[in-house]
Order: C-alpha cells, then sequence, then structure tokens
C-alpha cells in the first residue's frame, strides 16, 4: 500500500466526528492491507511504530525539515511532492534505519535520513510521520477503536481482540493473525513467562459510599506507595519487571527471594514492592526508587534501604493462566500459595467495615485504600471502574505539555507546567498551569529534563514531547472557558514526577469530568 493512501485514511479519521465512524474506516484500510504490511501500518497509525521510541530529537527533525524545504526539484514540479511509489513498508524501513543511528554524528545522520524521507513523503506525509516522532499523532486510533477496527475487519468478537493484545502487548501481531488465521491463530496467544504484561490501572473514587455503590460487595486493601513490579517465576528462574516493562531483577533480590521460596512450579504475581521505616511506615516513594537508580551497589542500598512486597494479584500458577478467573477466585489462591507477601485486604459491602480499615491503611502512613470488584477478570492495561482508588487527597497523573521560564527567584528555570490530560482522539487536552509544589532541586531537574524534550518555543513558553509524567495534587475541578476541554483544576501543585509510568497511564479527560460533574451534583443536593 501507498504510504499516501495511509496518510490519507488517517487524515479522516481524525476529521470523523463519530466512533463508529472511525472504526469502519480503520477496518476498511485493514483489509487492503498486504498481510505481511499489517503490523508495520497498525503501529503507524496507532502512534506507536513497532520500532519503538526511535530516539529523533526536535534539532533533527528541524535540520531535516530545512533541507527538505530546498529549491524544487523536476518531480516537485510534476506532482504534489509525494513519491507515489512510497509505500508503507519504505517507511517502516526507514524508521528502522533511523533507530539504529547512535553514536557521534547520529544528529546529522539522522537528519539526512529524515530528509529523504520527507522529499518522498510530501508536506501532509511529512507532516505525519513529525507528528508521529513527537508524539503528537492525533488521529483517533486509540487502542479501544484501533480493537474494534480489527475485529470488524477480521470478523471476530472485540473481547478476543482485546485478550490476545493484551497477553502480546502488539496490537499489529493481533491484528496481522486476525486478518489471516481467524479466531485459531488467536487462540494460540497465551500468557508466556517472562514477558510481562501490561498492569492493570484504577480509577478514583471519591469516597468508601461511591465506590461501594458501583462495585456493591468489594476487595478492600491498602493503597500502597511504592514501585509497582510484576514477578514471574518457572522453576528456580525468578524476573521480576517494571510498571514500564523494563526488566529489573538485578536491583531488586529480596524480591526474587520472596517469589523463590513459595512452593509453587511457576507463577505471575502483581505487587508492590517499598521501602518501609523501622516502625512499618513507608518511606516516600523517591526514597524508594533509589533501588531503581541506573548504577546501583545493590548489597550496600540493600543493607540500608531494603525492600518489603505485597502482592496483590494472580495471573498464573502451575502453568495455568488465571487472569481471566473472577478476583474472588484469584484473591482467595493468592492467599493460600503467599499467605506472608498477600498485601491486607478485607472483604465487605458496608461503609462502616471500610472506614476503620481506611484509617488503619492511613495511621501506617500509606495513601488510602483499593476498593476492587470481586466478580471482575485482570484487564491488563485498561483503567475501568473494577478497581478505584480512594484517597483523601486528591491527586492525577498528568503529562507535561509545556513550561514557561520563571521570573523573579526562579530567573533561569522552568517552572509553571502546563497539564495535559488524554482526550479521547489520542491527543492531550490542558487543565490548567502550576508552578506550586516544586522544591530548588525538582526545578534544576525539570529545566534540564524538559530541555531535552522540547520541540519548539513561542516566546517565554517551551514546548515538549507529552512524554513525562506528573502526579498533581489539587483542590477541585471547576469549569473555565480558558481551555478546551472547559475545565481547569483548582489550587493544583506538584506532588512529584513519575519517570515509572507510561504517558499512556495518564489520566483521561474524561475522569476529570467525572470528578468536576460528581462534585457538582453532590454540591446541589446539599
Amino acid at each position: 500500500m501507498d504510504f499516501a493512501e495511509l496518510v490519507m485514511v488517517s487524515r479522516k479519521v481524525s476529521e470523523a466526528s463519530g466512533r463508529l465512524e472511525k472504526v469502519q474506516l480503520l477496518s476498511d484500510l485493514l483489509r487492503r492491507l498486504e498481510p505481511h504490511e499489517i503490523p508495520a501500518a497498525v503501529g503507524i497509525l496507532s502512534g506507536q511504530p513497532r520500532q519503538g521510541r526511535i530516539g529523533v530529537g526536535w534539532a533533527a527533525l528541524h535540520a531535516a525539515s530545512e533541507a527538505d524545504a530546498g529549491p524544487p526539484t523536476l518531480f516537485d514540479a510534476v506532482s504534489d511532492g509525494a513519491d507515489p511509489g512510497l509505500g508503507v513498508m519504505d517507511v517502516d524501513a526507514a524508521l528502522e534505519r533511523l533507530a539504529s543511528i547512535s553514536g557521534k554524528g547520529s544528529s546529522v545522520r539522522k537528519a539526512v535520513e529524515l530528509g529523504a524521507l520527507f522529499r518522498r513523503a510530501g508536506p501532509e506525509g511529512r507532516d505525519f510521520v513529525i507528528r508521529l516522532l513527537t508524539g503528537e499523532l492525533r488521529q483517533g486510533a486509540l487502542a479501544g477503536t484501533m480493537e474494534e477496527a480489527i475485529a470488524r475487519g477480521s470478523g471476530l468478537e472485540t473481547a478476543q481482540i482485546r485478550r490476545a493484545i493484551m497477553l502480546t502487548g502488539d496490537a499489529g501481531t493481533v491484528a496481522s493473525a486476525a486478518m489471516s488465521g481467524g479466531s485459531a491463530a488467536l487462540a494460540g496467544f497465551h500468557l508466556a513467562m517472562f514477558r510481562p504484561l501490561a498492569p492493570m490501572l484504577a480509577q478514583p473514587s471519591e469516597s468508601l459510599k461511591e465506590a461501594f455503590e458501583r462495585l456493591g460487595e468489594a476487595a478492600l486493601e491498602y493503597k500502597l506507595d511504592g514501585a509497582r513490579v510484576q514477578v514471574h517465576r518457572a522453576g528456580s528462574e525468578v524476573r521480576v519487571f517494571s510498571r514500564l516493562l523494563n526488566d529489573v531483577t538485578g536491583a531488586v533480590p529480596e524480591v526474587v527471594e520472596a517469589v523463590r521460596a513459595l512452593a509453587v512450579e511457576s507463577v505471575v504475581l502483581d505487587a508492590e514492592t517499598l521501602a518501609l521505616e523501622d516502625d512499618g511506615t513507608p518511606h516516600p516513594f523517591q526514597i524508594t526508587m533509589k533501588r531503581f537508580g541506573r548504577r546501583l551497589d545493590v548489597e550496600r542500598m540493600r543493607a540500608e534501604l531494603p525492600l518489603t512486597t505485597f502482592a496483590f494479584d494472580l495471573l498464573h500458577l502451575n502453568g495455568e493462566d488465571w487472569f481471566t478467573r473472577p478476583a474472588r477466585e484469584r484473591f482467595a489462591e493468592l492467599r493460600a500459595i503467599a499467605p506472608s507477601l498477600a498485601v491486607p485486604q478485607i472483604t465487605t459491602s458496608e461503609v462502616s467495615d471500610g472506614e476503620p480499615f481506611l484509617e488503619e491503611a492511613l495511621s501506617r502512613g500509606h495513601e488510602g485504600l483499593m476498593a476492587k470488584s470481586l466478580t471482575s477478570t485482570y484487564e491488563a492495561g485498561s483503567r475501568g471502574y473494577s478497581w478505584l482508588k480512594i484517597k483523601p487527597a486528591h491527586t492525577l497523573d498528568l503529562v507535561v505539555l509545556a513550561a514557561e521560564w520563571g521570573h523573579g527567584r526562579r530567573q533561569g528555570w522552568l517552572s509553571n507546567l502546563h497539564l495535559g490530560a488524554r482526550d479521547a482522539d489520542g491527543g492531550f487536552m490542558m487543565l490548567g498551569k502550576t508552578f506550586k509544589g516544586m522544591t530548588d532541586e525538582m526545578l534544576v531537574w525539570q529545566t534540564q529534563r524538559l530541555q531535552s524534550i522540547a520541540t519548539r518555543t513561542e516566546g517565554h513558553v517551551v514546548y515538549v514531547r507529552p512524554e513525562l509524567v506528573v502526579e498533581i495534587a489539587f483542590g477541585d475541578v471547576q469549569e473555565s472557558p480558558r481551555y478546551a476541554g472547559g475545565m481547569a483544576l483548582r489550587f493544583a501543585r506538584v506532588k512529584r514526577y513519575r519517570e515509572d509510568k507510561p504517558v499512556s497511564d495518564v489520566d483521561t479527560v474524561e475522569t476529570v469530568r467525572a470528578i468536576m460533574e460528581g462534585r457538582r451534583r453532590r454540591g446541589s443536593a446539599h
């Protein structure tokens, strides 16, 4: 398929107002692709090329754009600038070459490679590639929409597609299998040991009462403020993966030893590990994360800052996948095989039972509680309402869209952050700004970090690639005509940066709007 056709469909998807129309456009495209093109095309359309992070900075993009803006060629004079011979796989190959370039002079070599691609792609294709590489591809091909498109294109159920993507973490591979082999091909996907699943995520809840109204009887657990880990064991081999699915086994020998001691043949656990004070209360999150630094003296750090691990879900046991079983069964079996690791938990539907448990969690220094549906399956990578987090202090995980150069005491530092939540089109919607809660150390760090991901500067505002996640505490959400979403956070302040979280985990505009409307309803009721 010509790359220009894929770009045209992407534009039509971005212009479509309804989800069904987006799904139809994408499914029609999938049917027109050659089988070998499907994995690359799905990755590109989803804004997640299969090469992963390619590492192209603004300098290389600017240099390539300048080179492409040179004198017109004979080819430009007789066409719209797009090479009809440029195929989807040609672009995939160019991305592969870009990803492989590193070392001294890499920016120049990447600019040359990009310039050649830009000339062949034409103006619209060039714009598409730039947005793809800077994480600003807003065409509405979010994970859920793409799942439905694959299902429609292959004639399968969306649930089948979603399960396969959960297991592989690769929509392109699943699309290729579904389009060519149907249900039989998808049946071959299983949880693979030492290949981590994306973690299941939670939505915020205002109170225990609201959580029980939504879930009915639920499991309540301590809401821990540590490092999320997924632990795989097969025989005596144990490997530990971070929230970002990186292998961190070498940094956490305590986790390895604890899981190796279980009387099982194989197991996959979802867990949290954290450093505790002598009295059993947790150290701040930033202290725990010192155990995951790039250059570690592991034994010294272990002696100074030992980790304690709490398991809260069971995904696999002794050769059988458990993630599709109801949570009630998973939680009971977890406590049977790993009682010393299981997170403190009670099961109830009564606020009168939950409130003392919440007070207990808070008195022990934890953030609050998790409330979990007892009938739900484990939905990897999903942020649904089966898991709810209940914290007295309201926080959101947002992405930094830009920052402003400070003045006065903050002269020379990027301080005022522009904050965004994920919108329905795969982009980000601004919810306000804040410069509160920042220490001098944080200002120095974020100035360097933000400049490394900058895309452009307009006056005193530096715009950045949307890839840095920050946890924001706030007092309320109010209506505001200043921002496109009609909402703004009140009394927002930075609690901490979450470099352990991918940008796909940031909270959605829908979540923020639900918080605003929920508070409005409660206010009118009084």
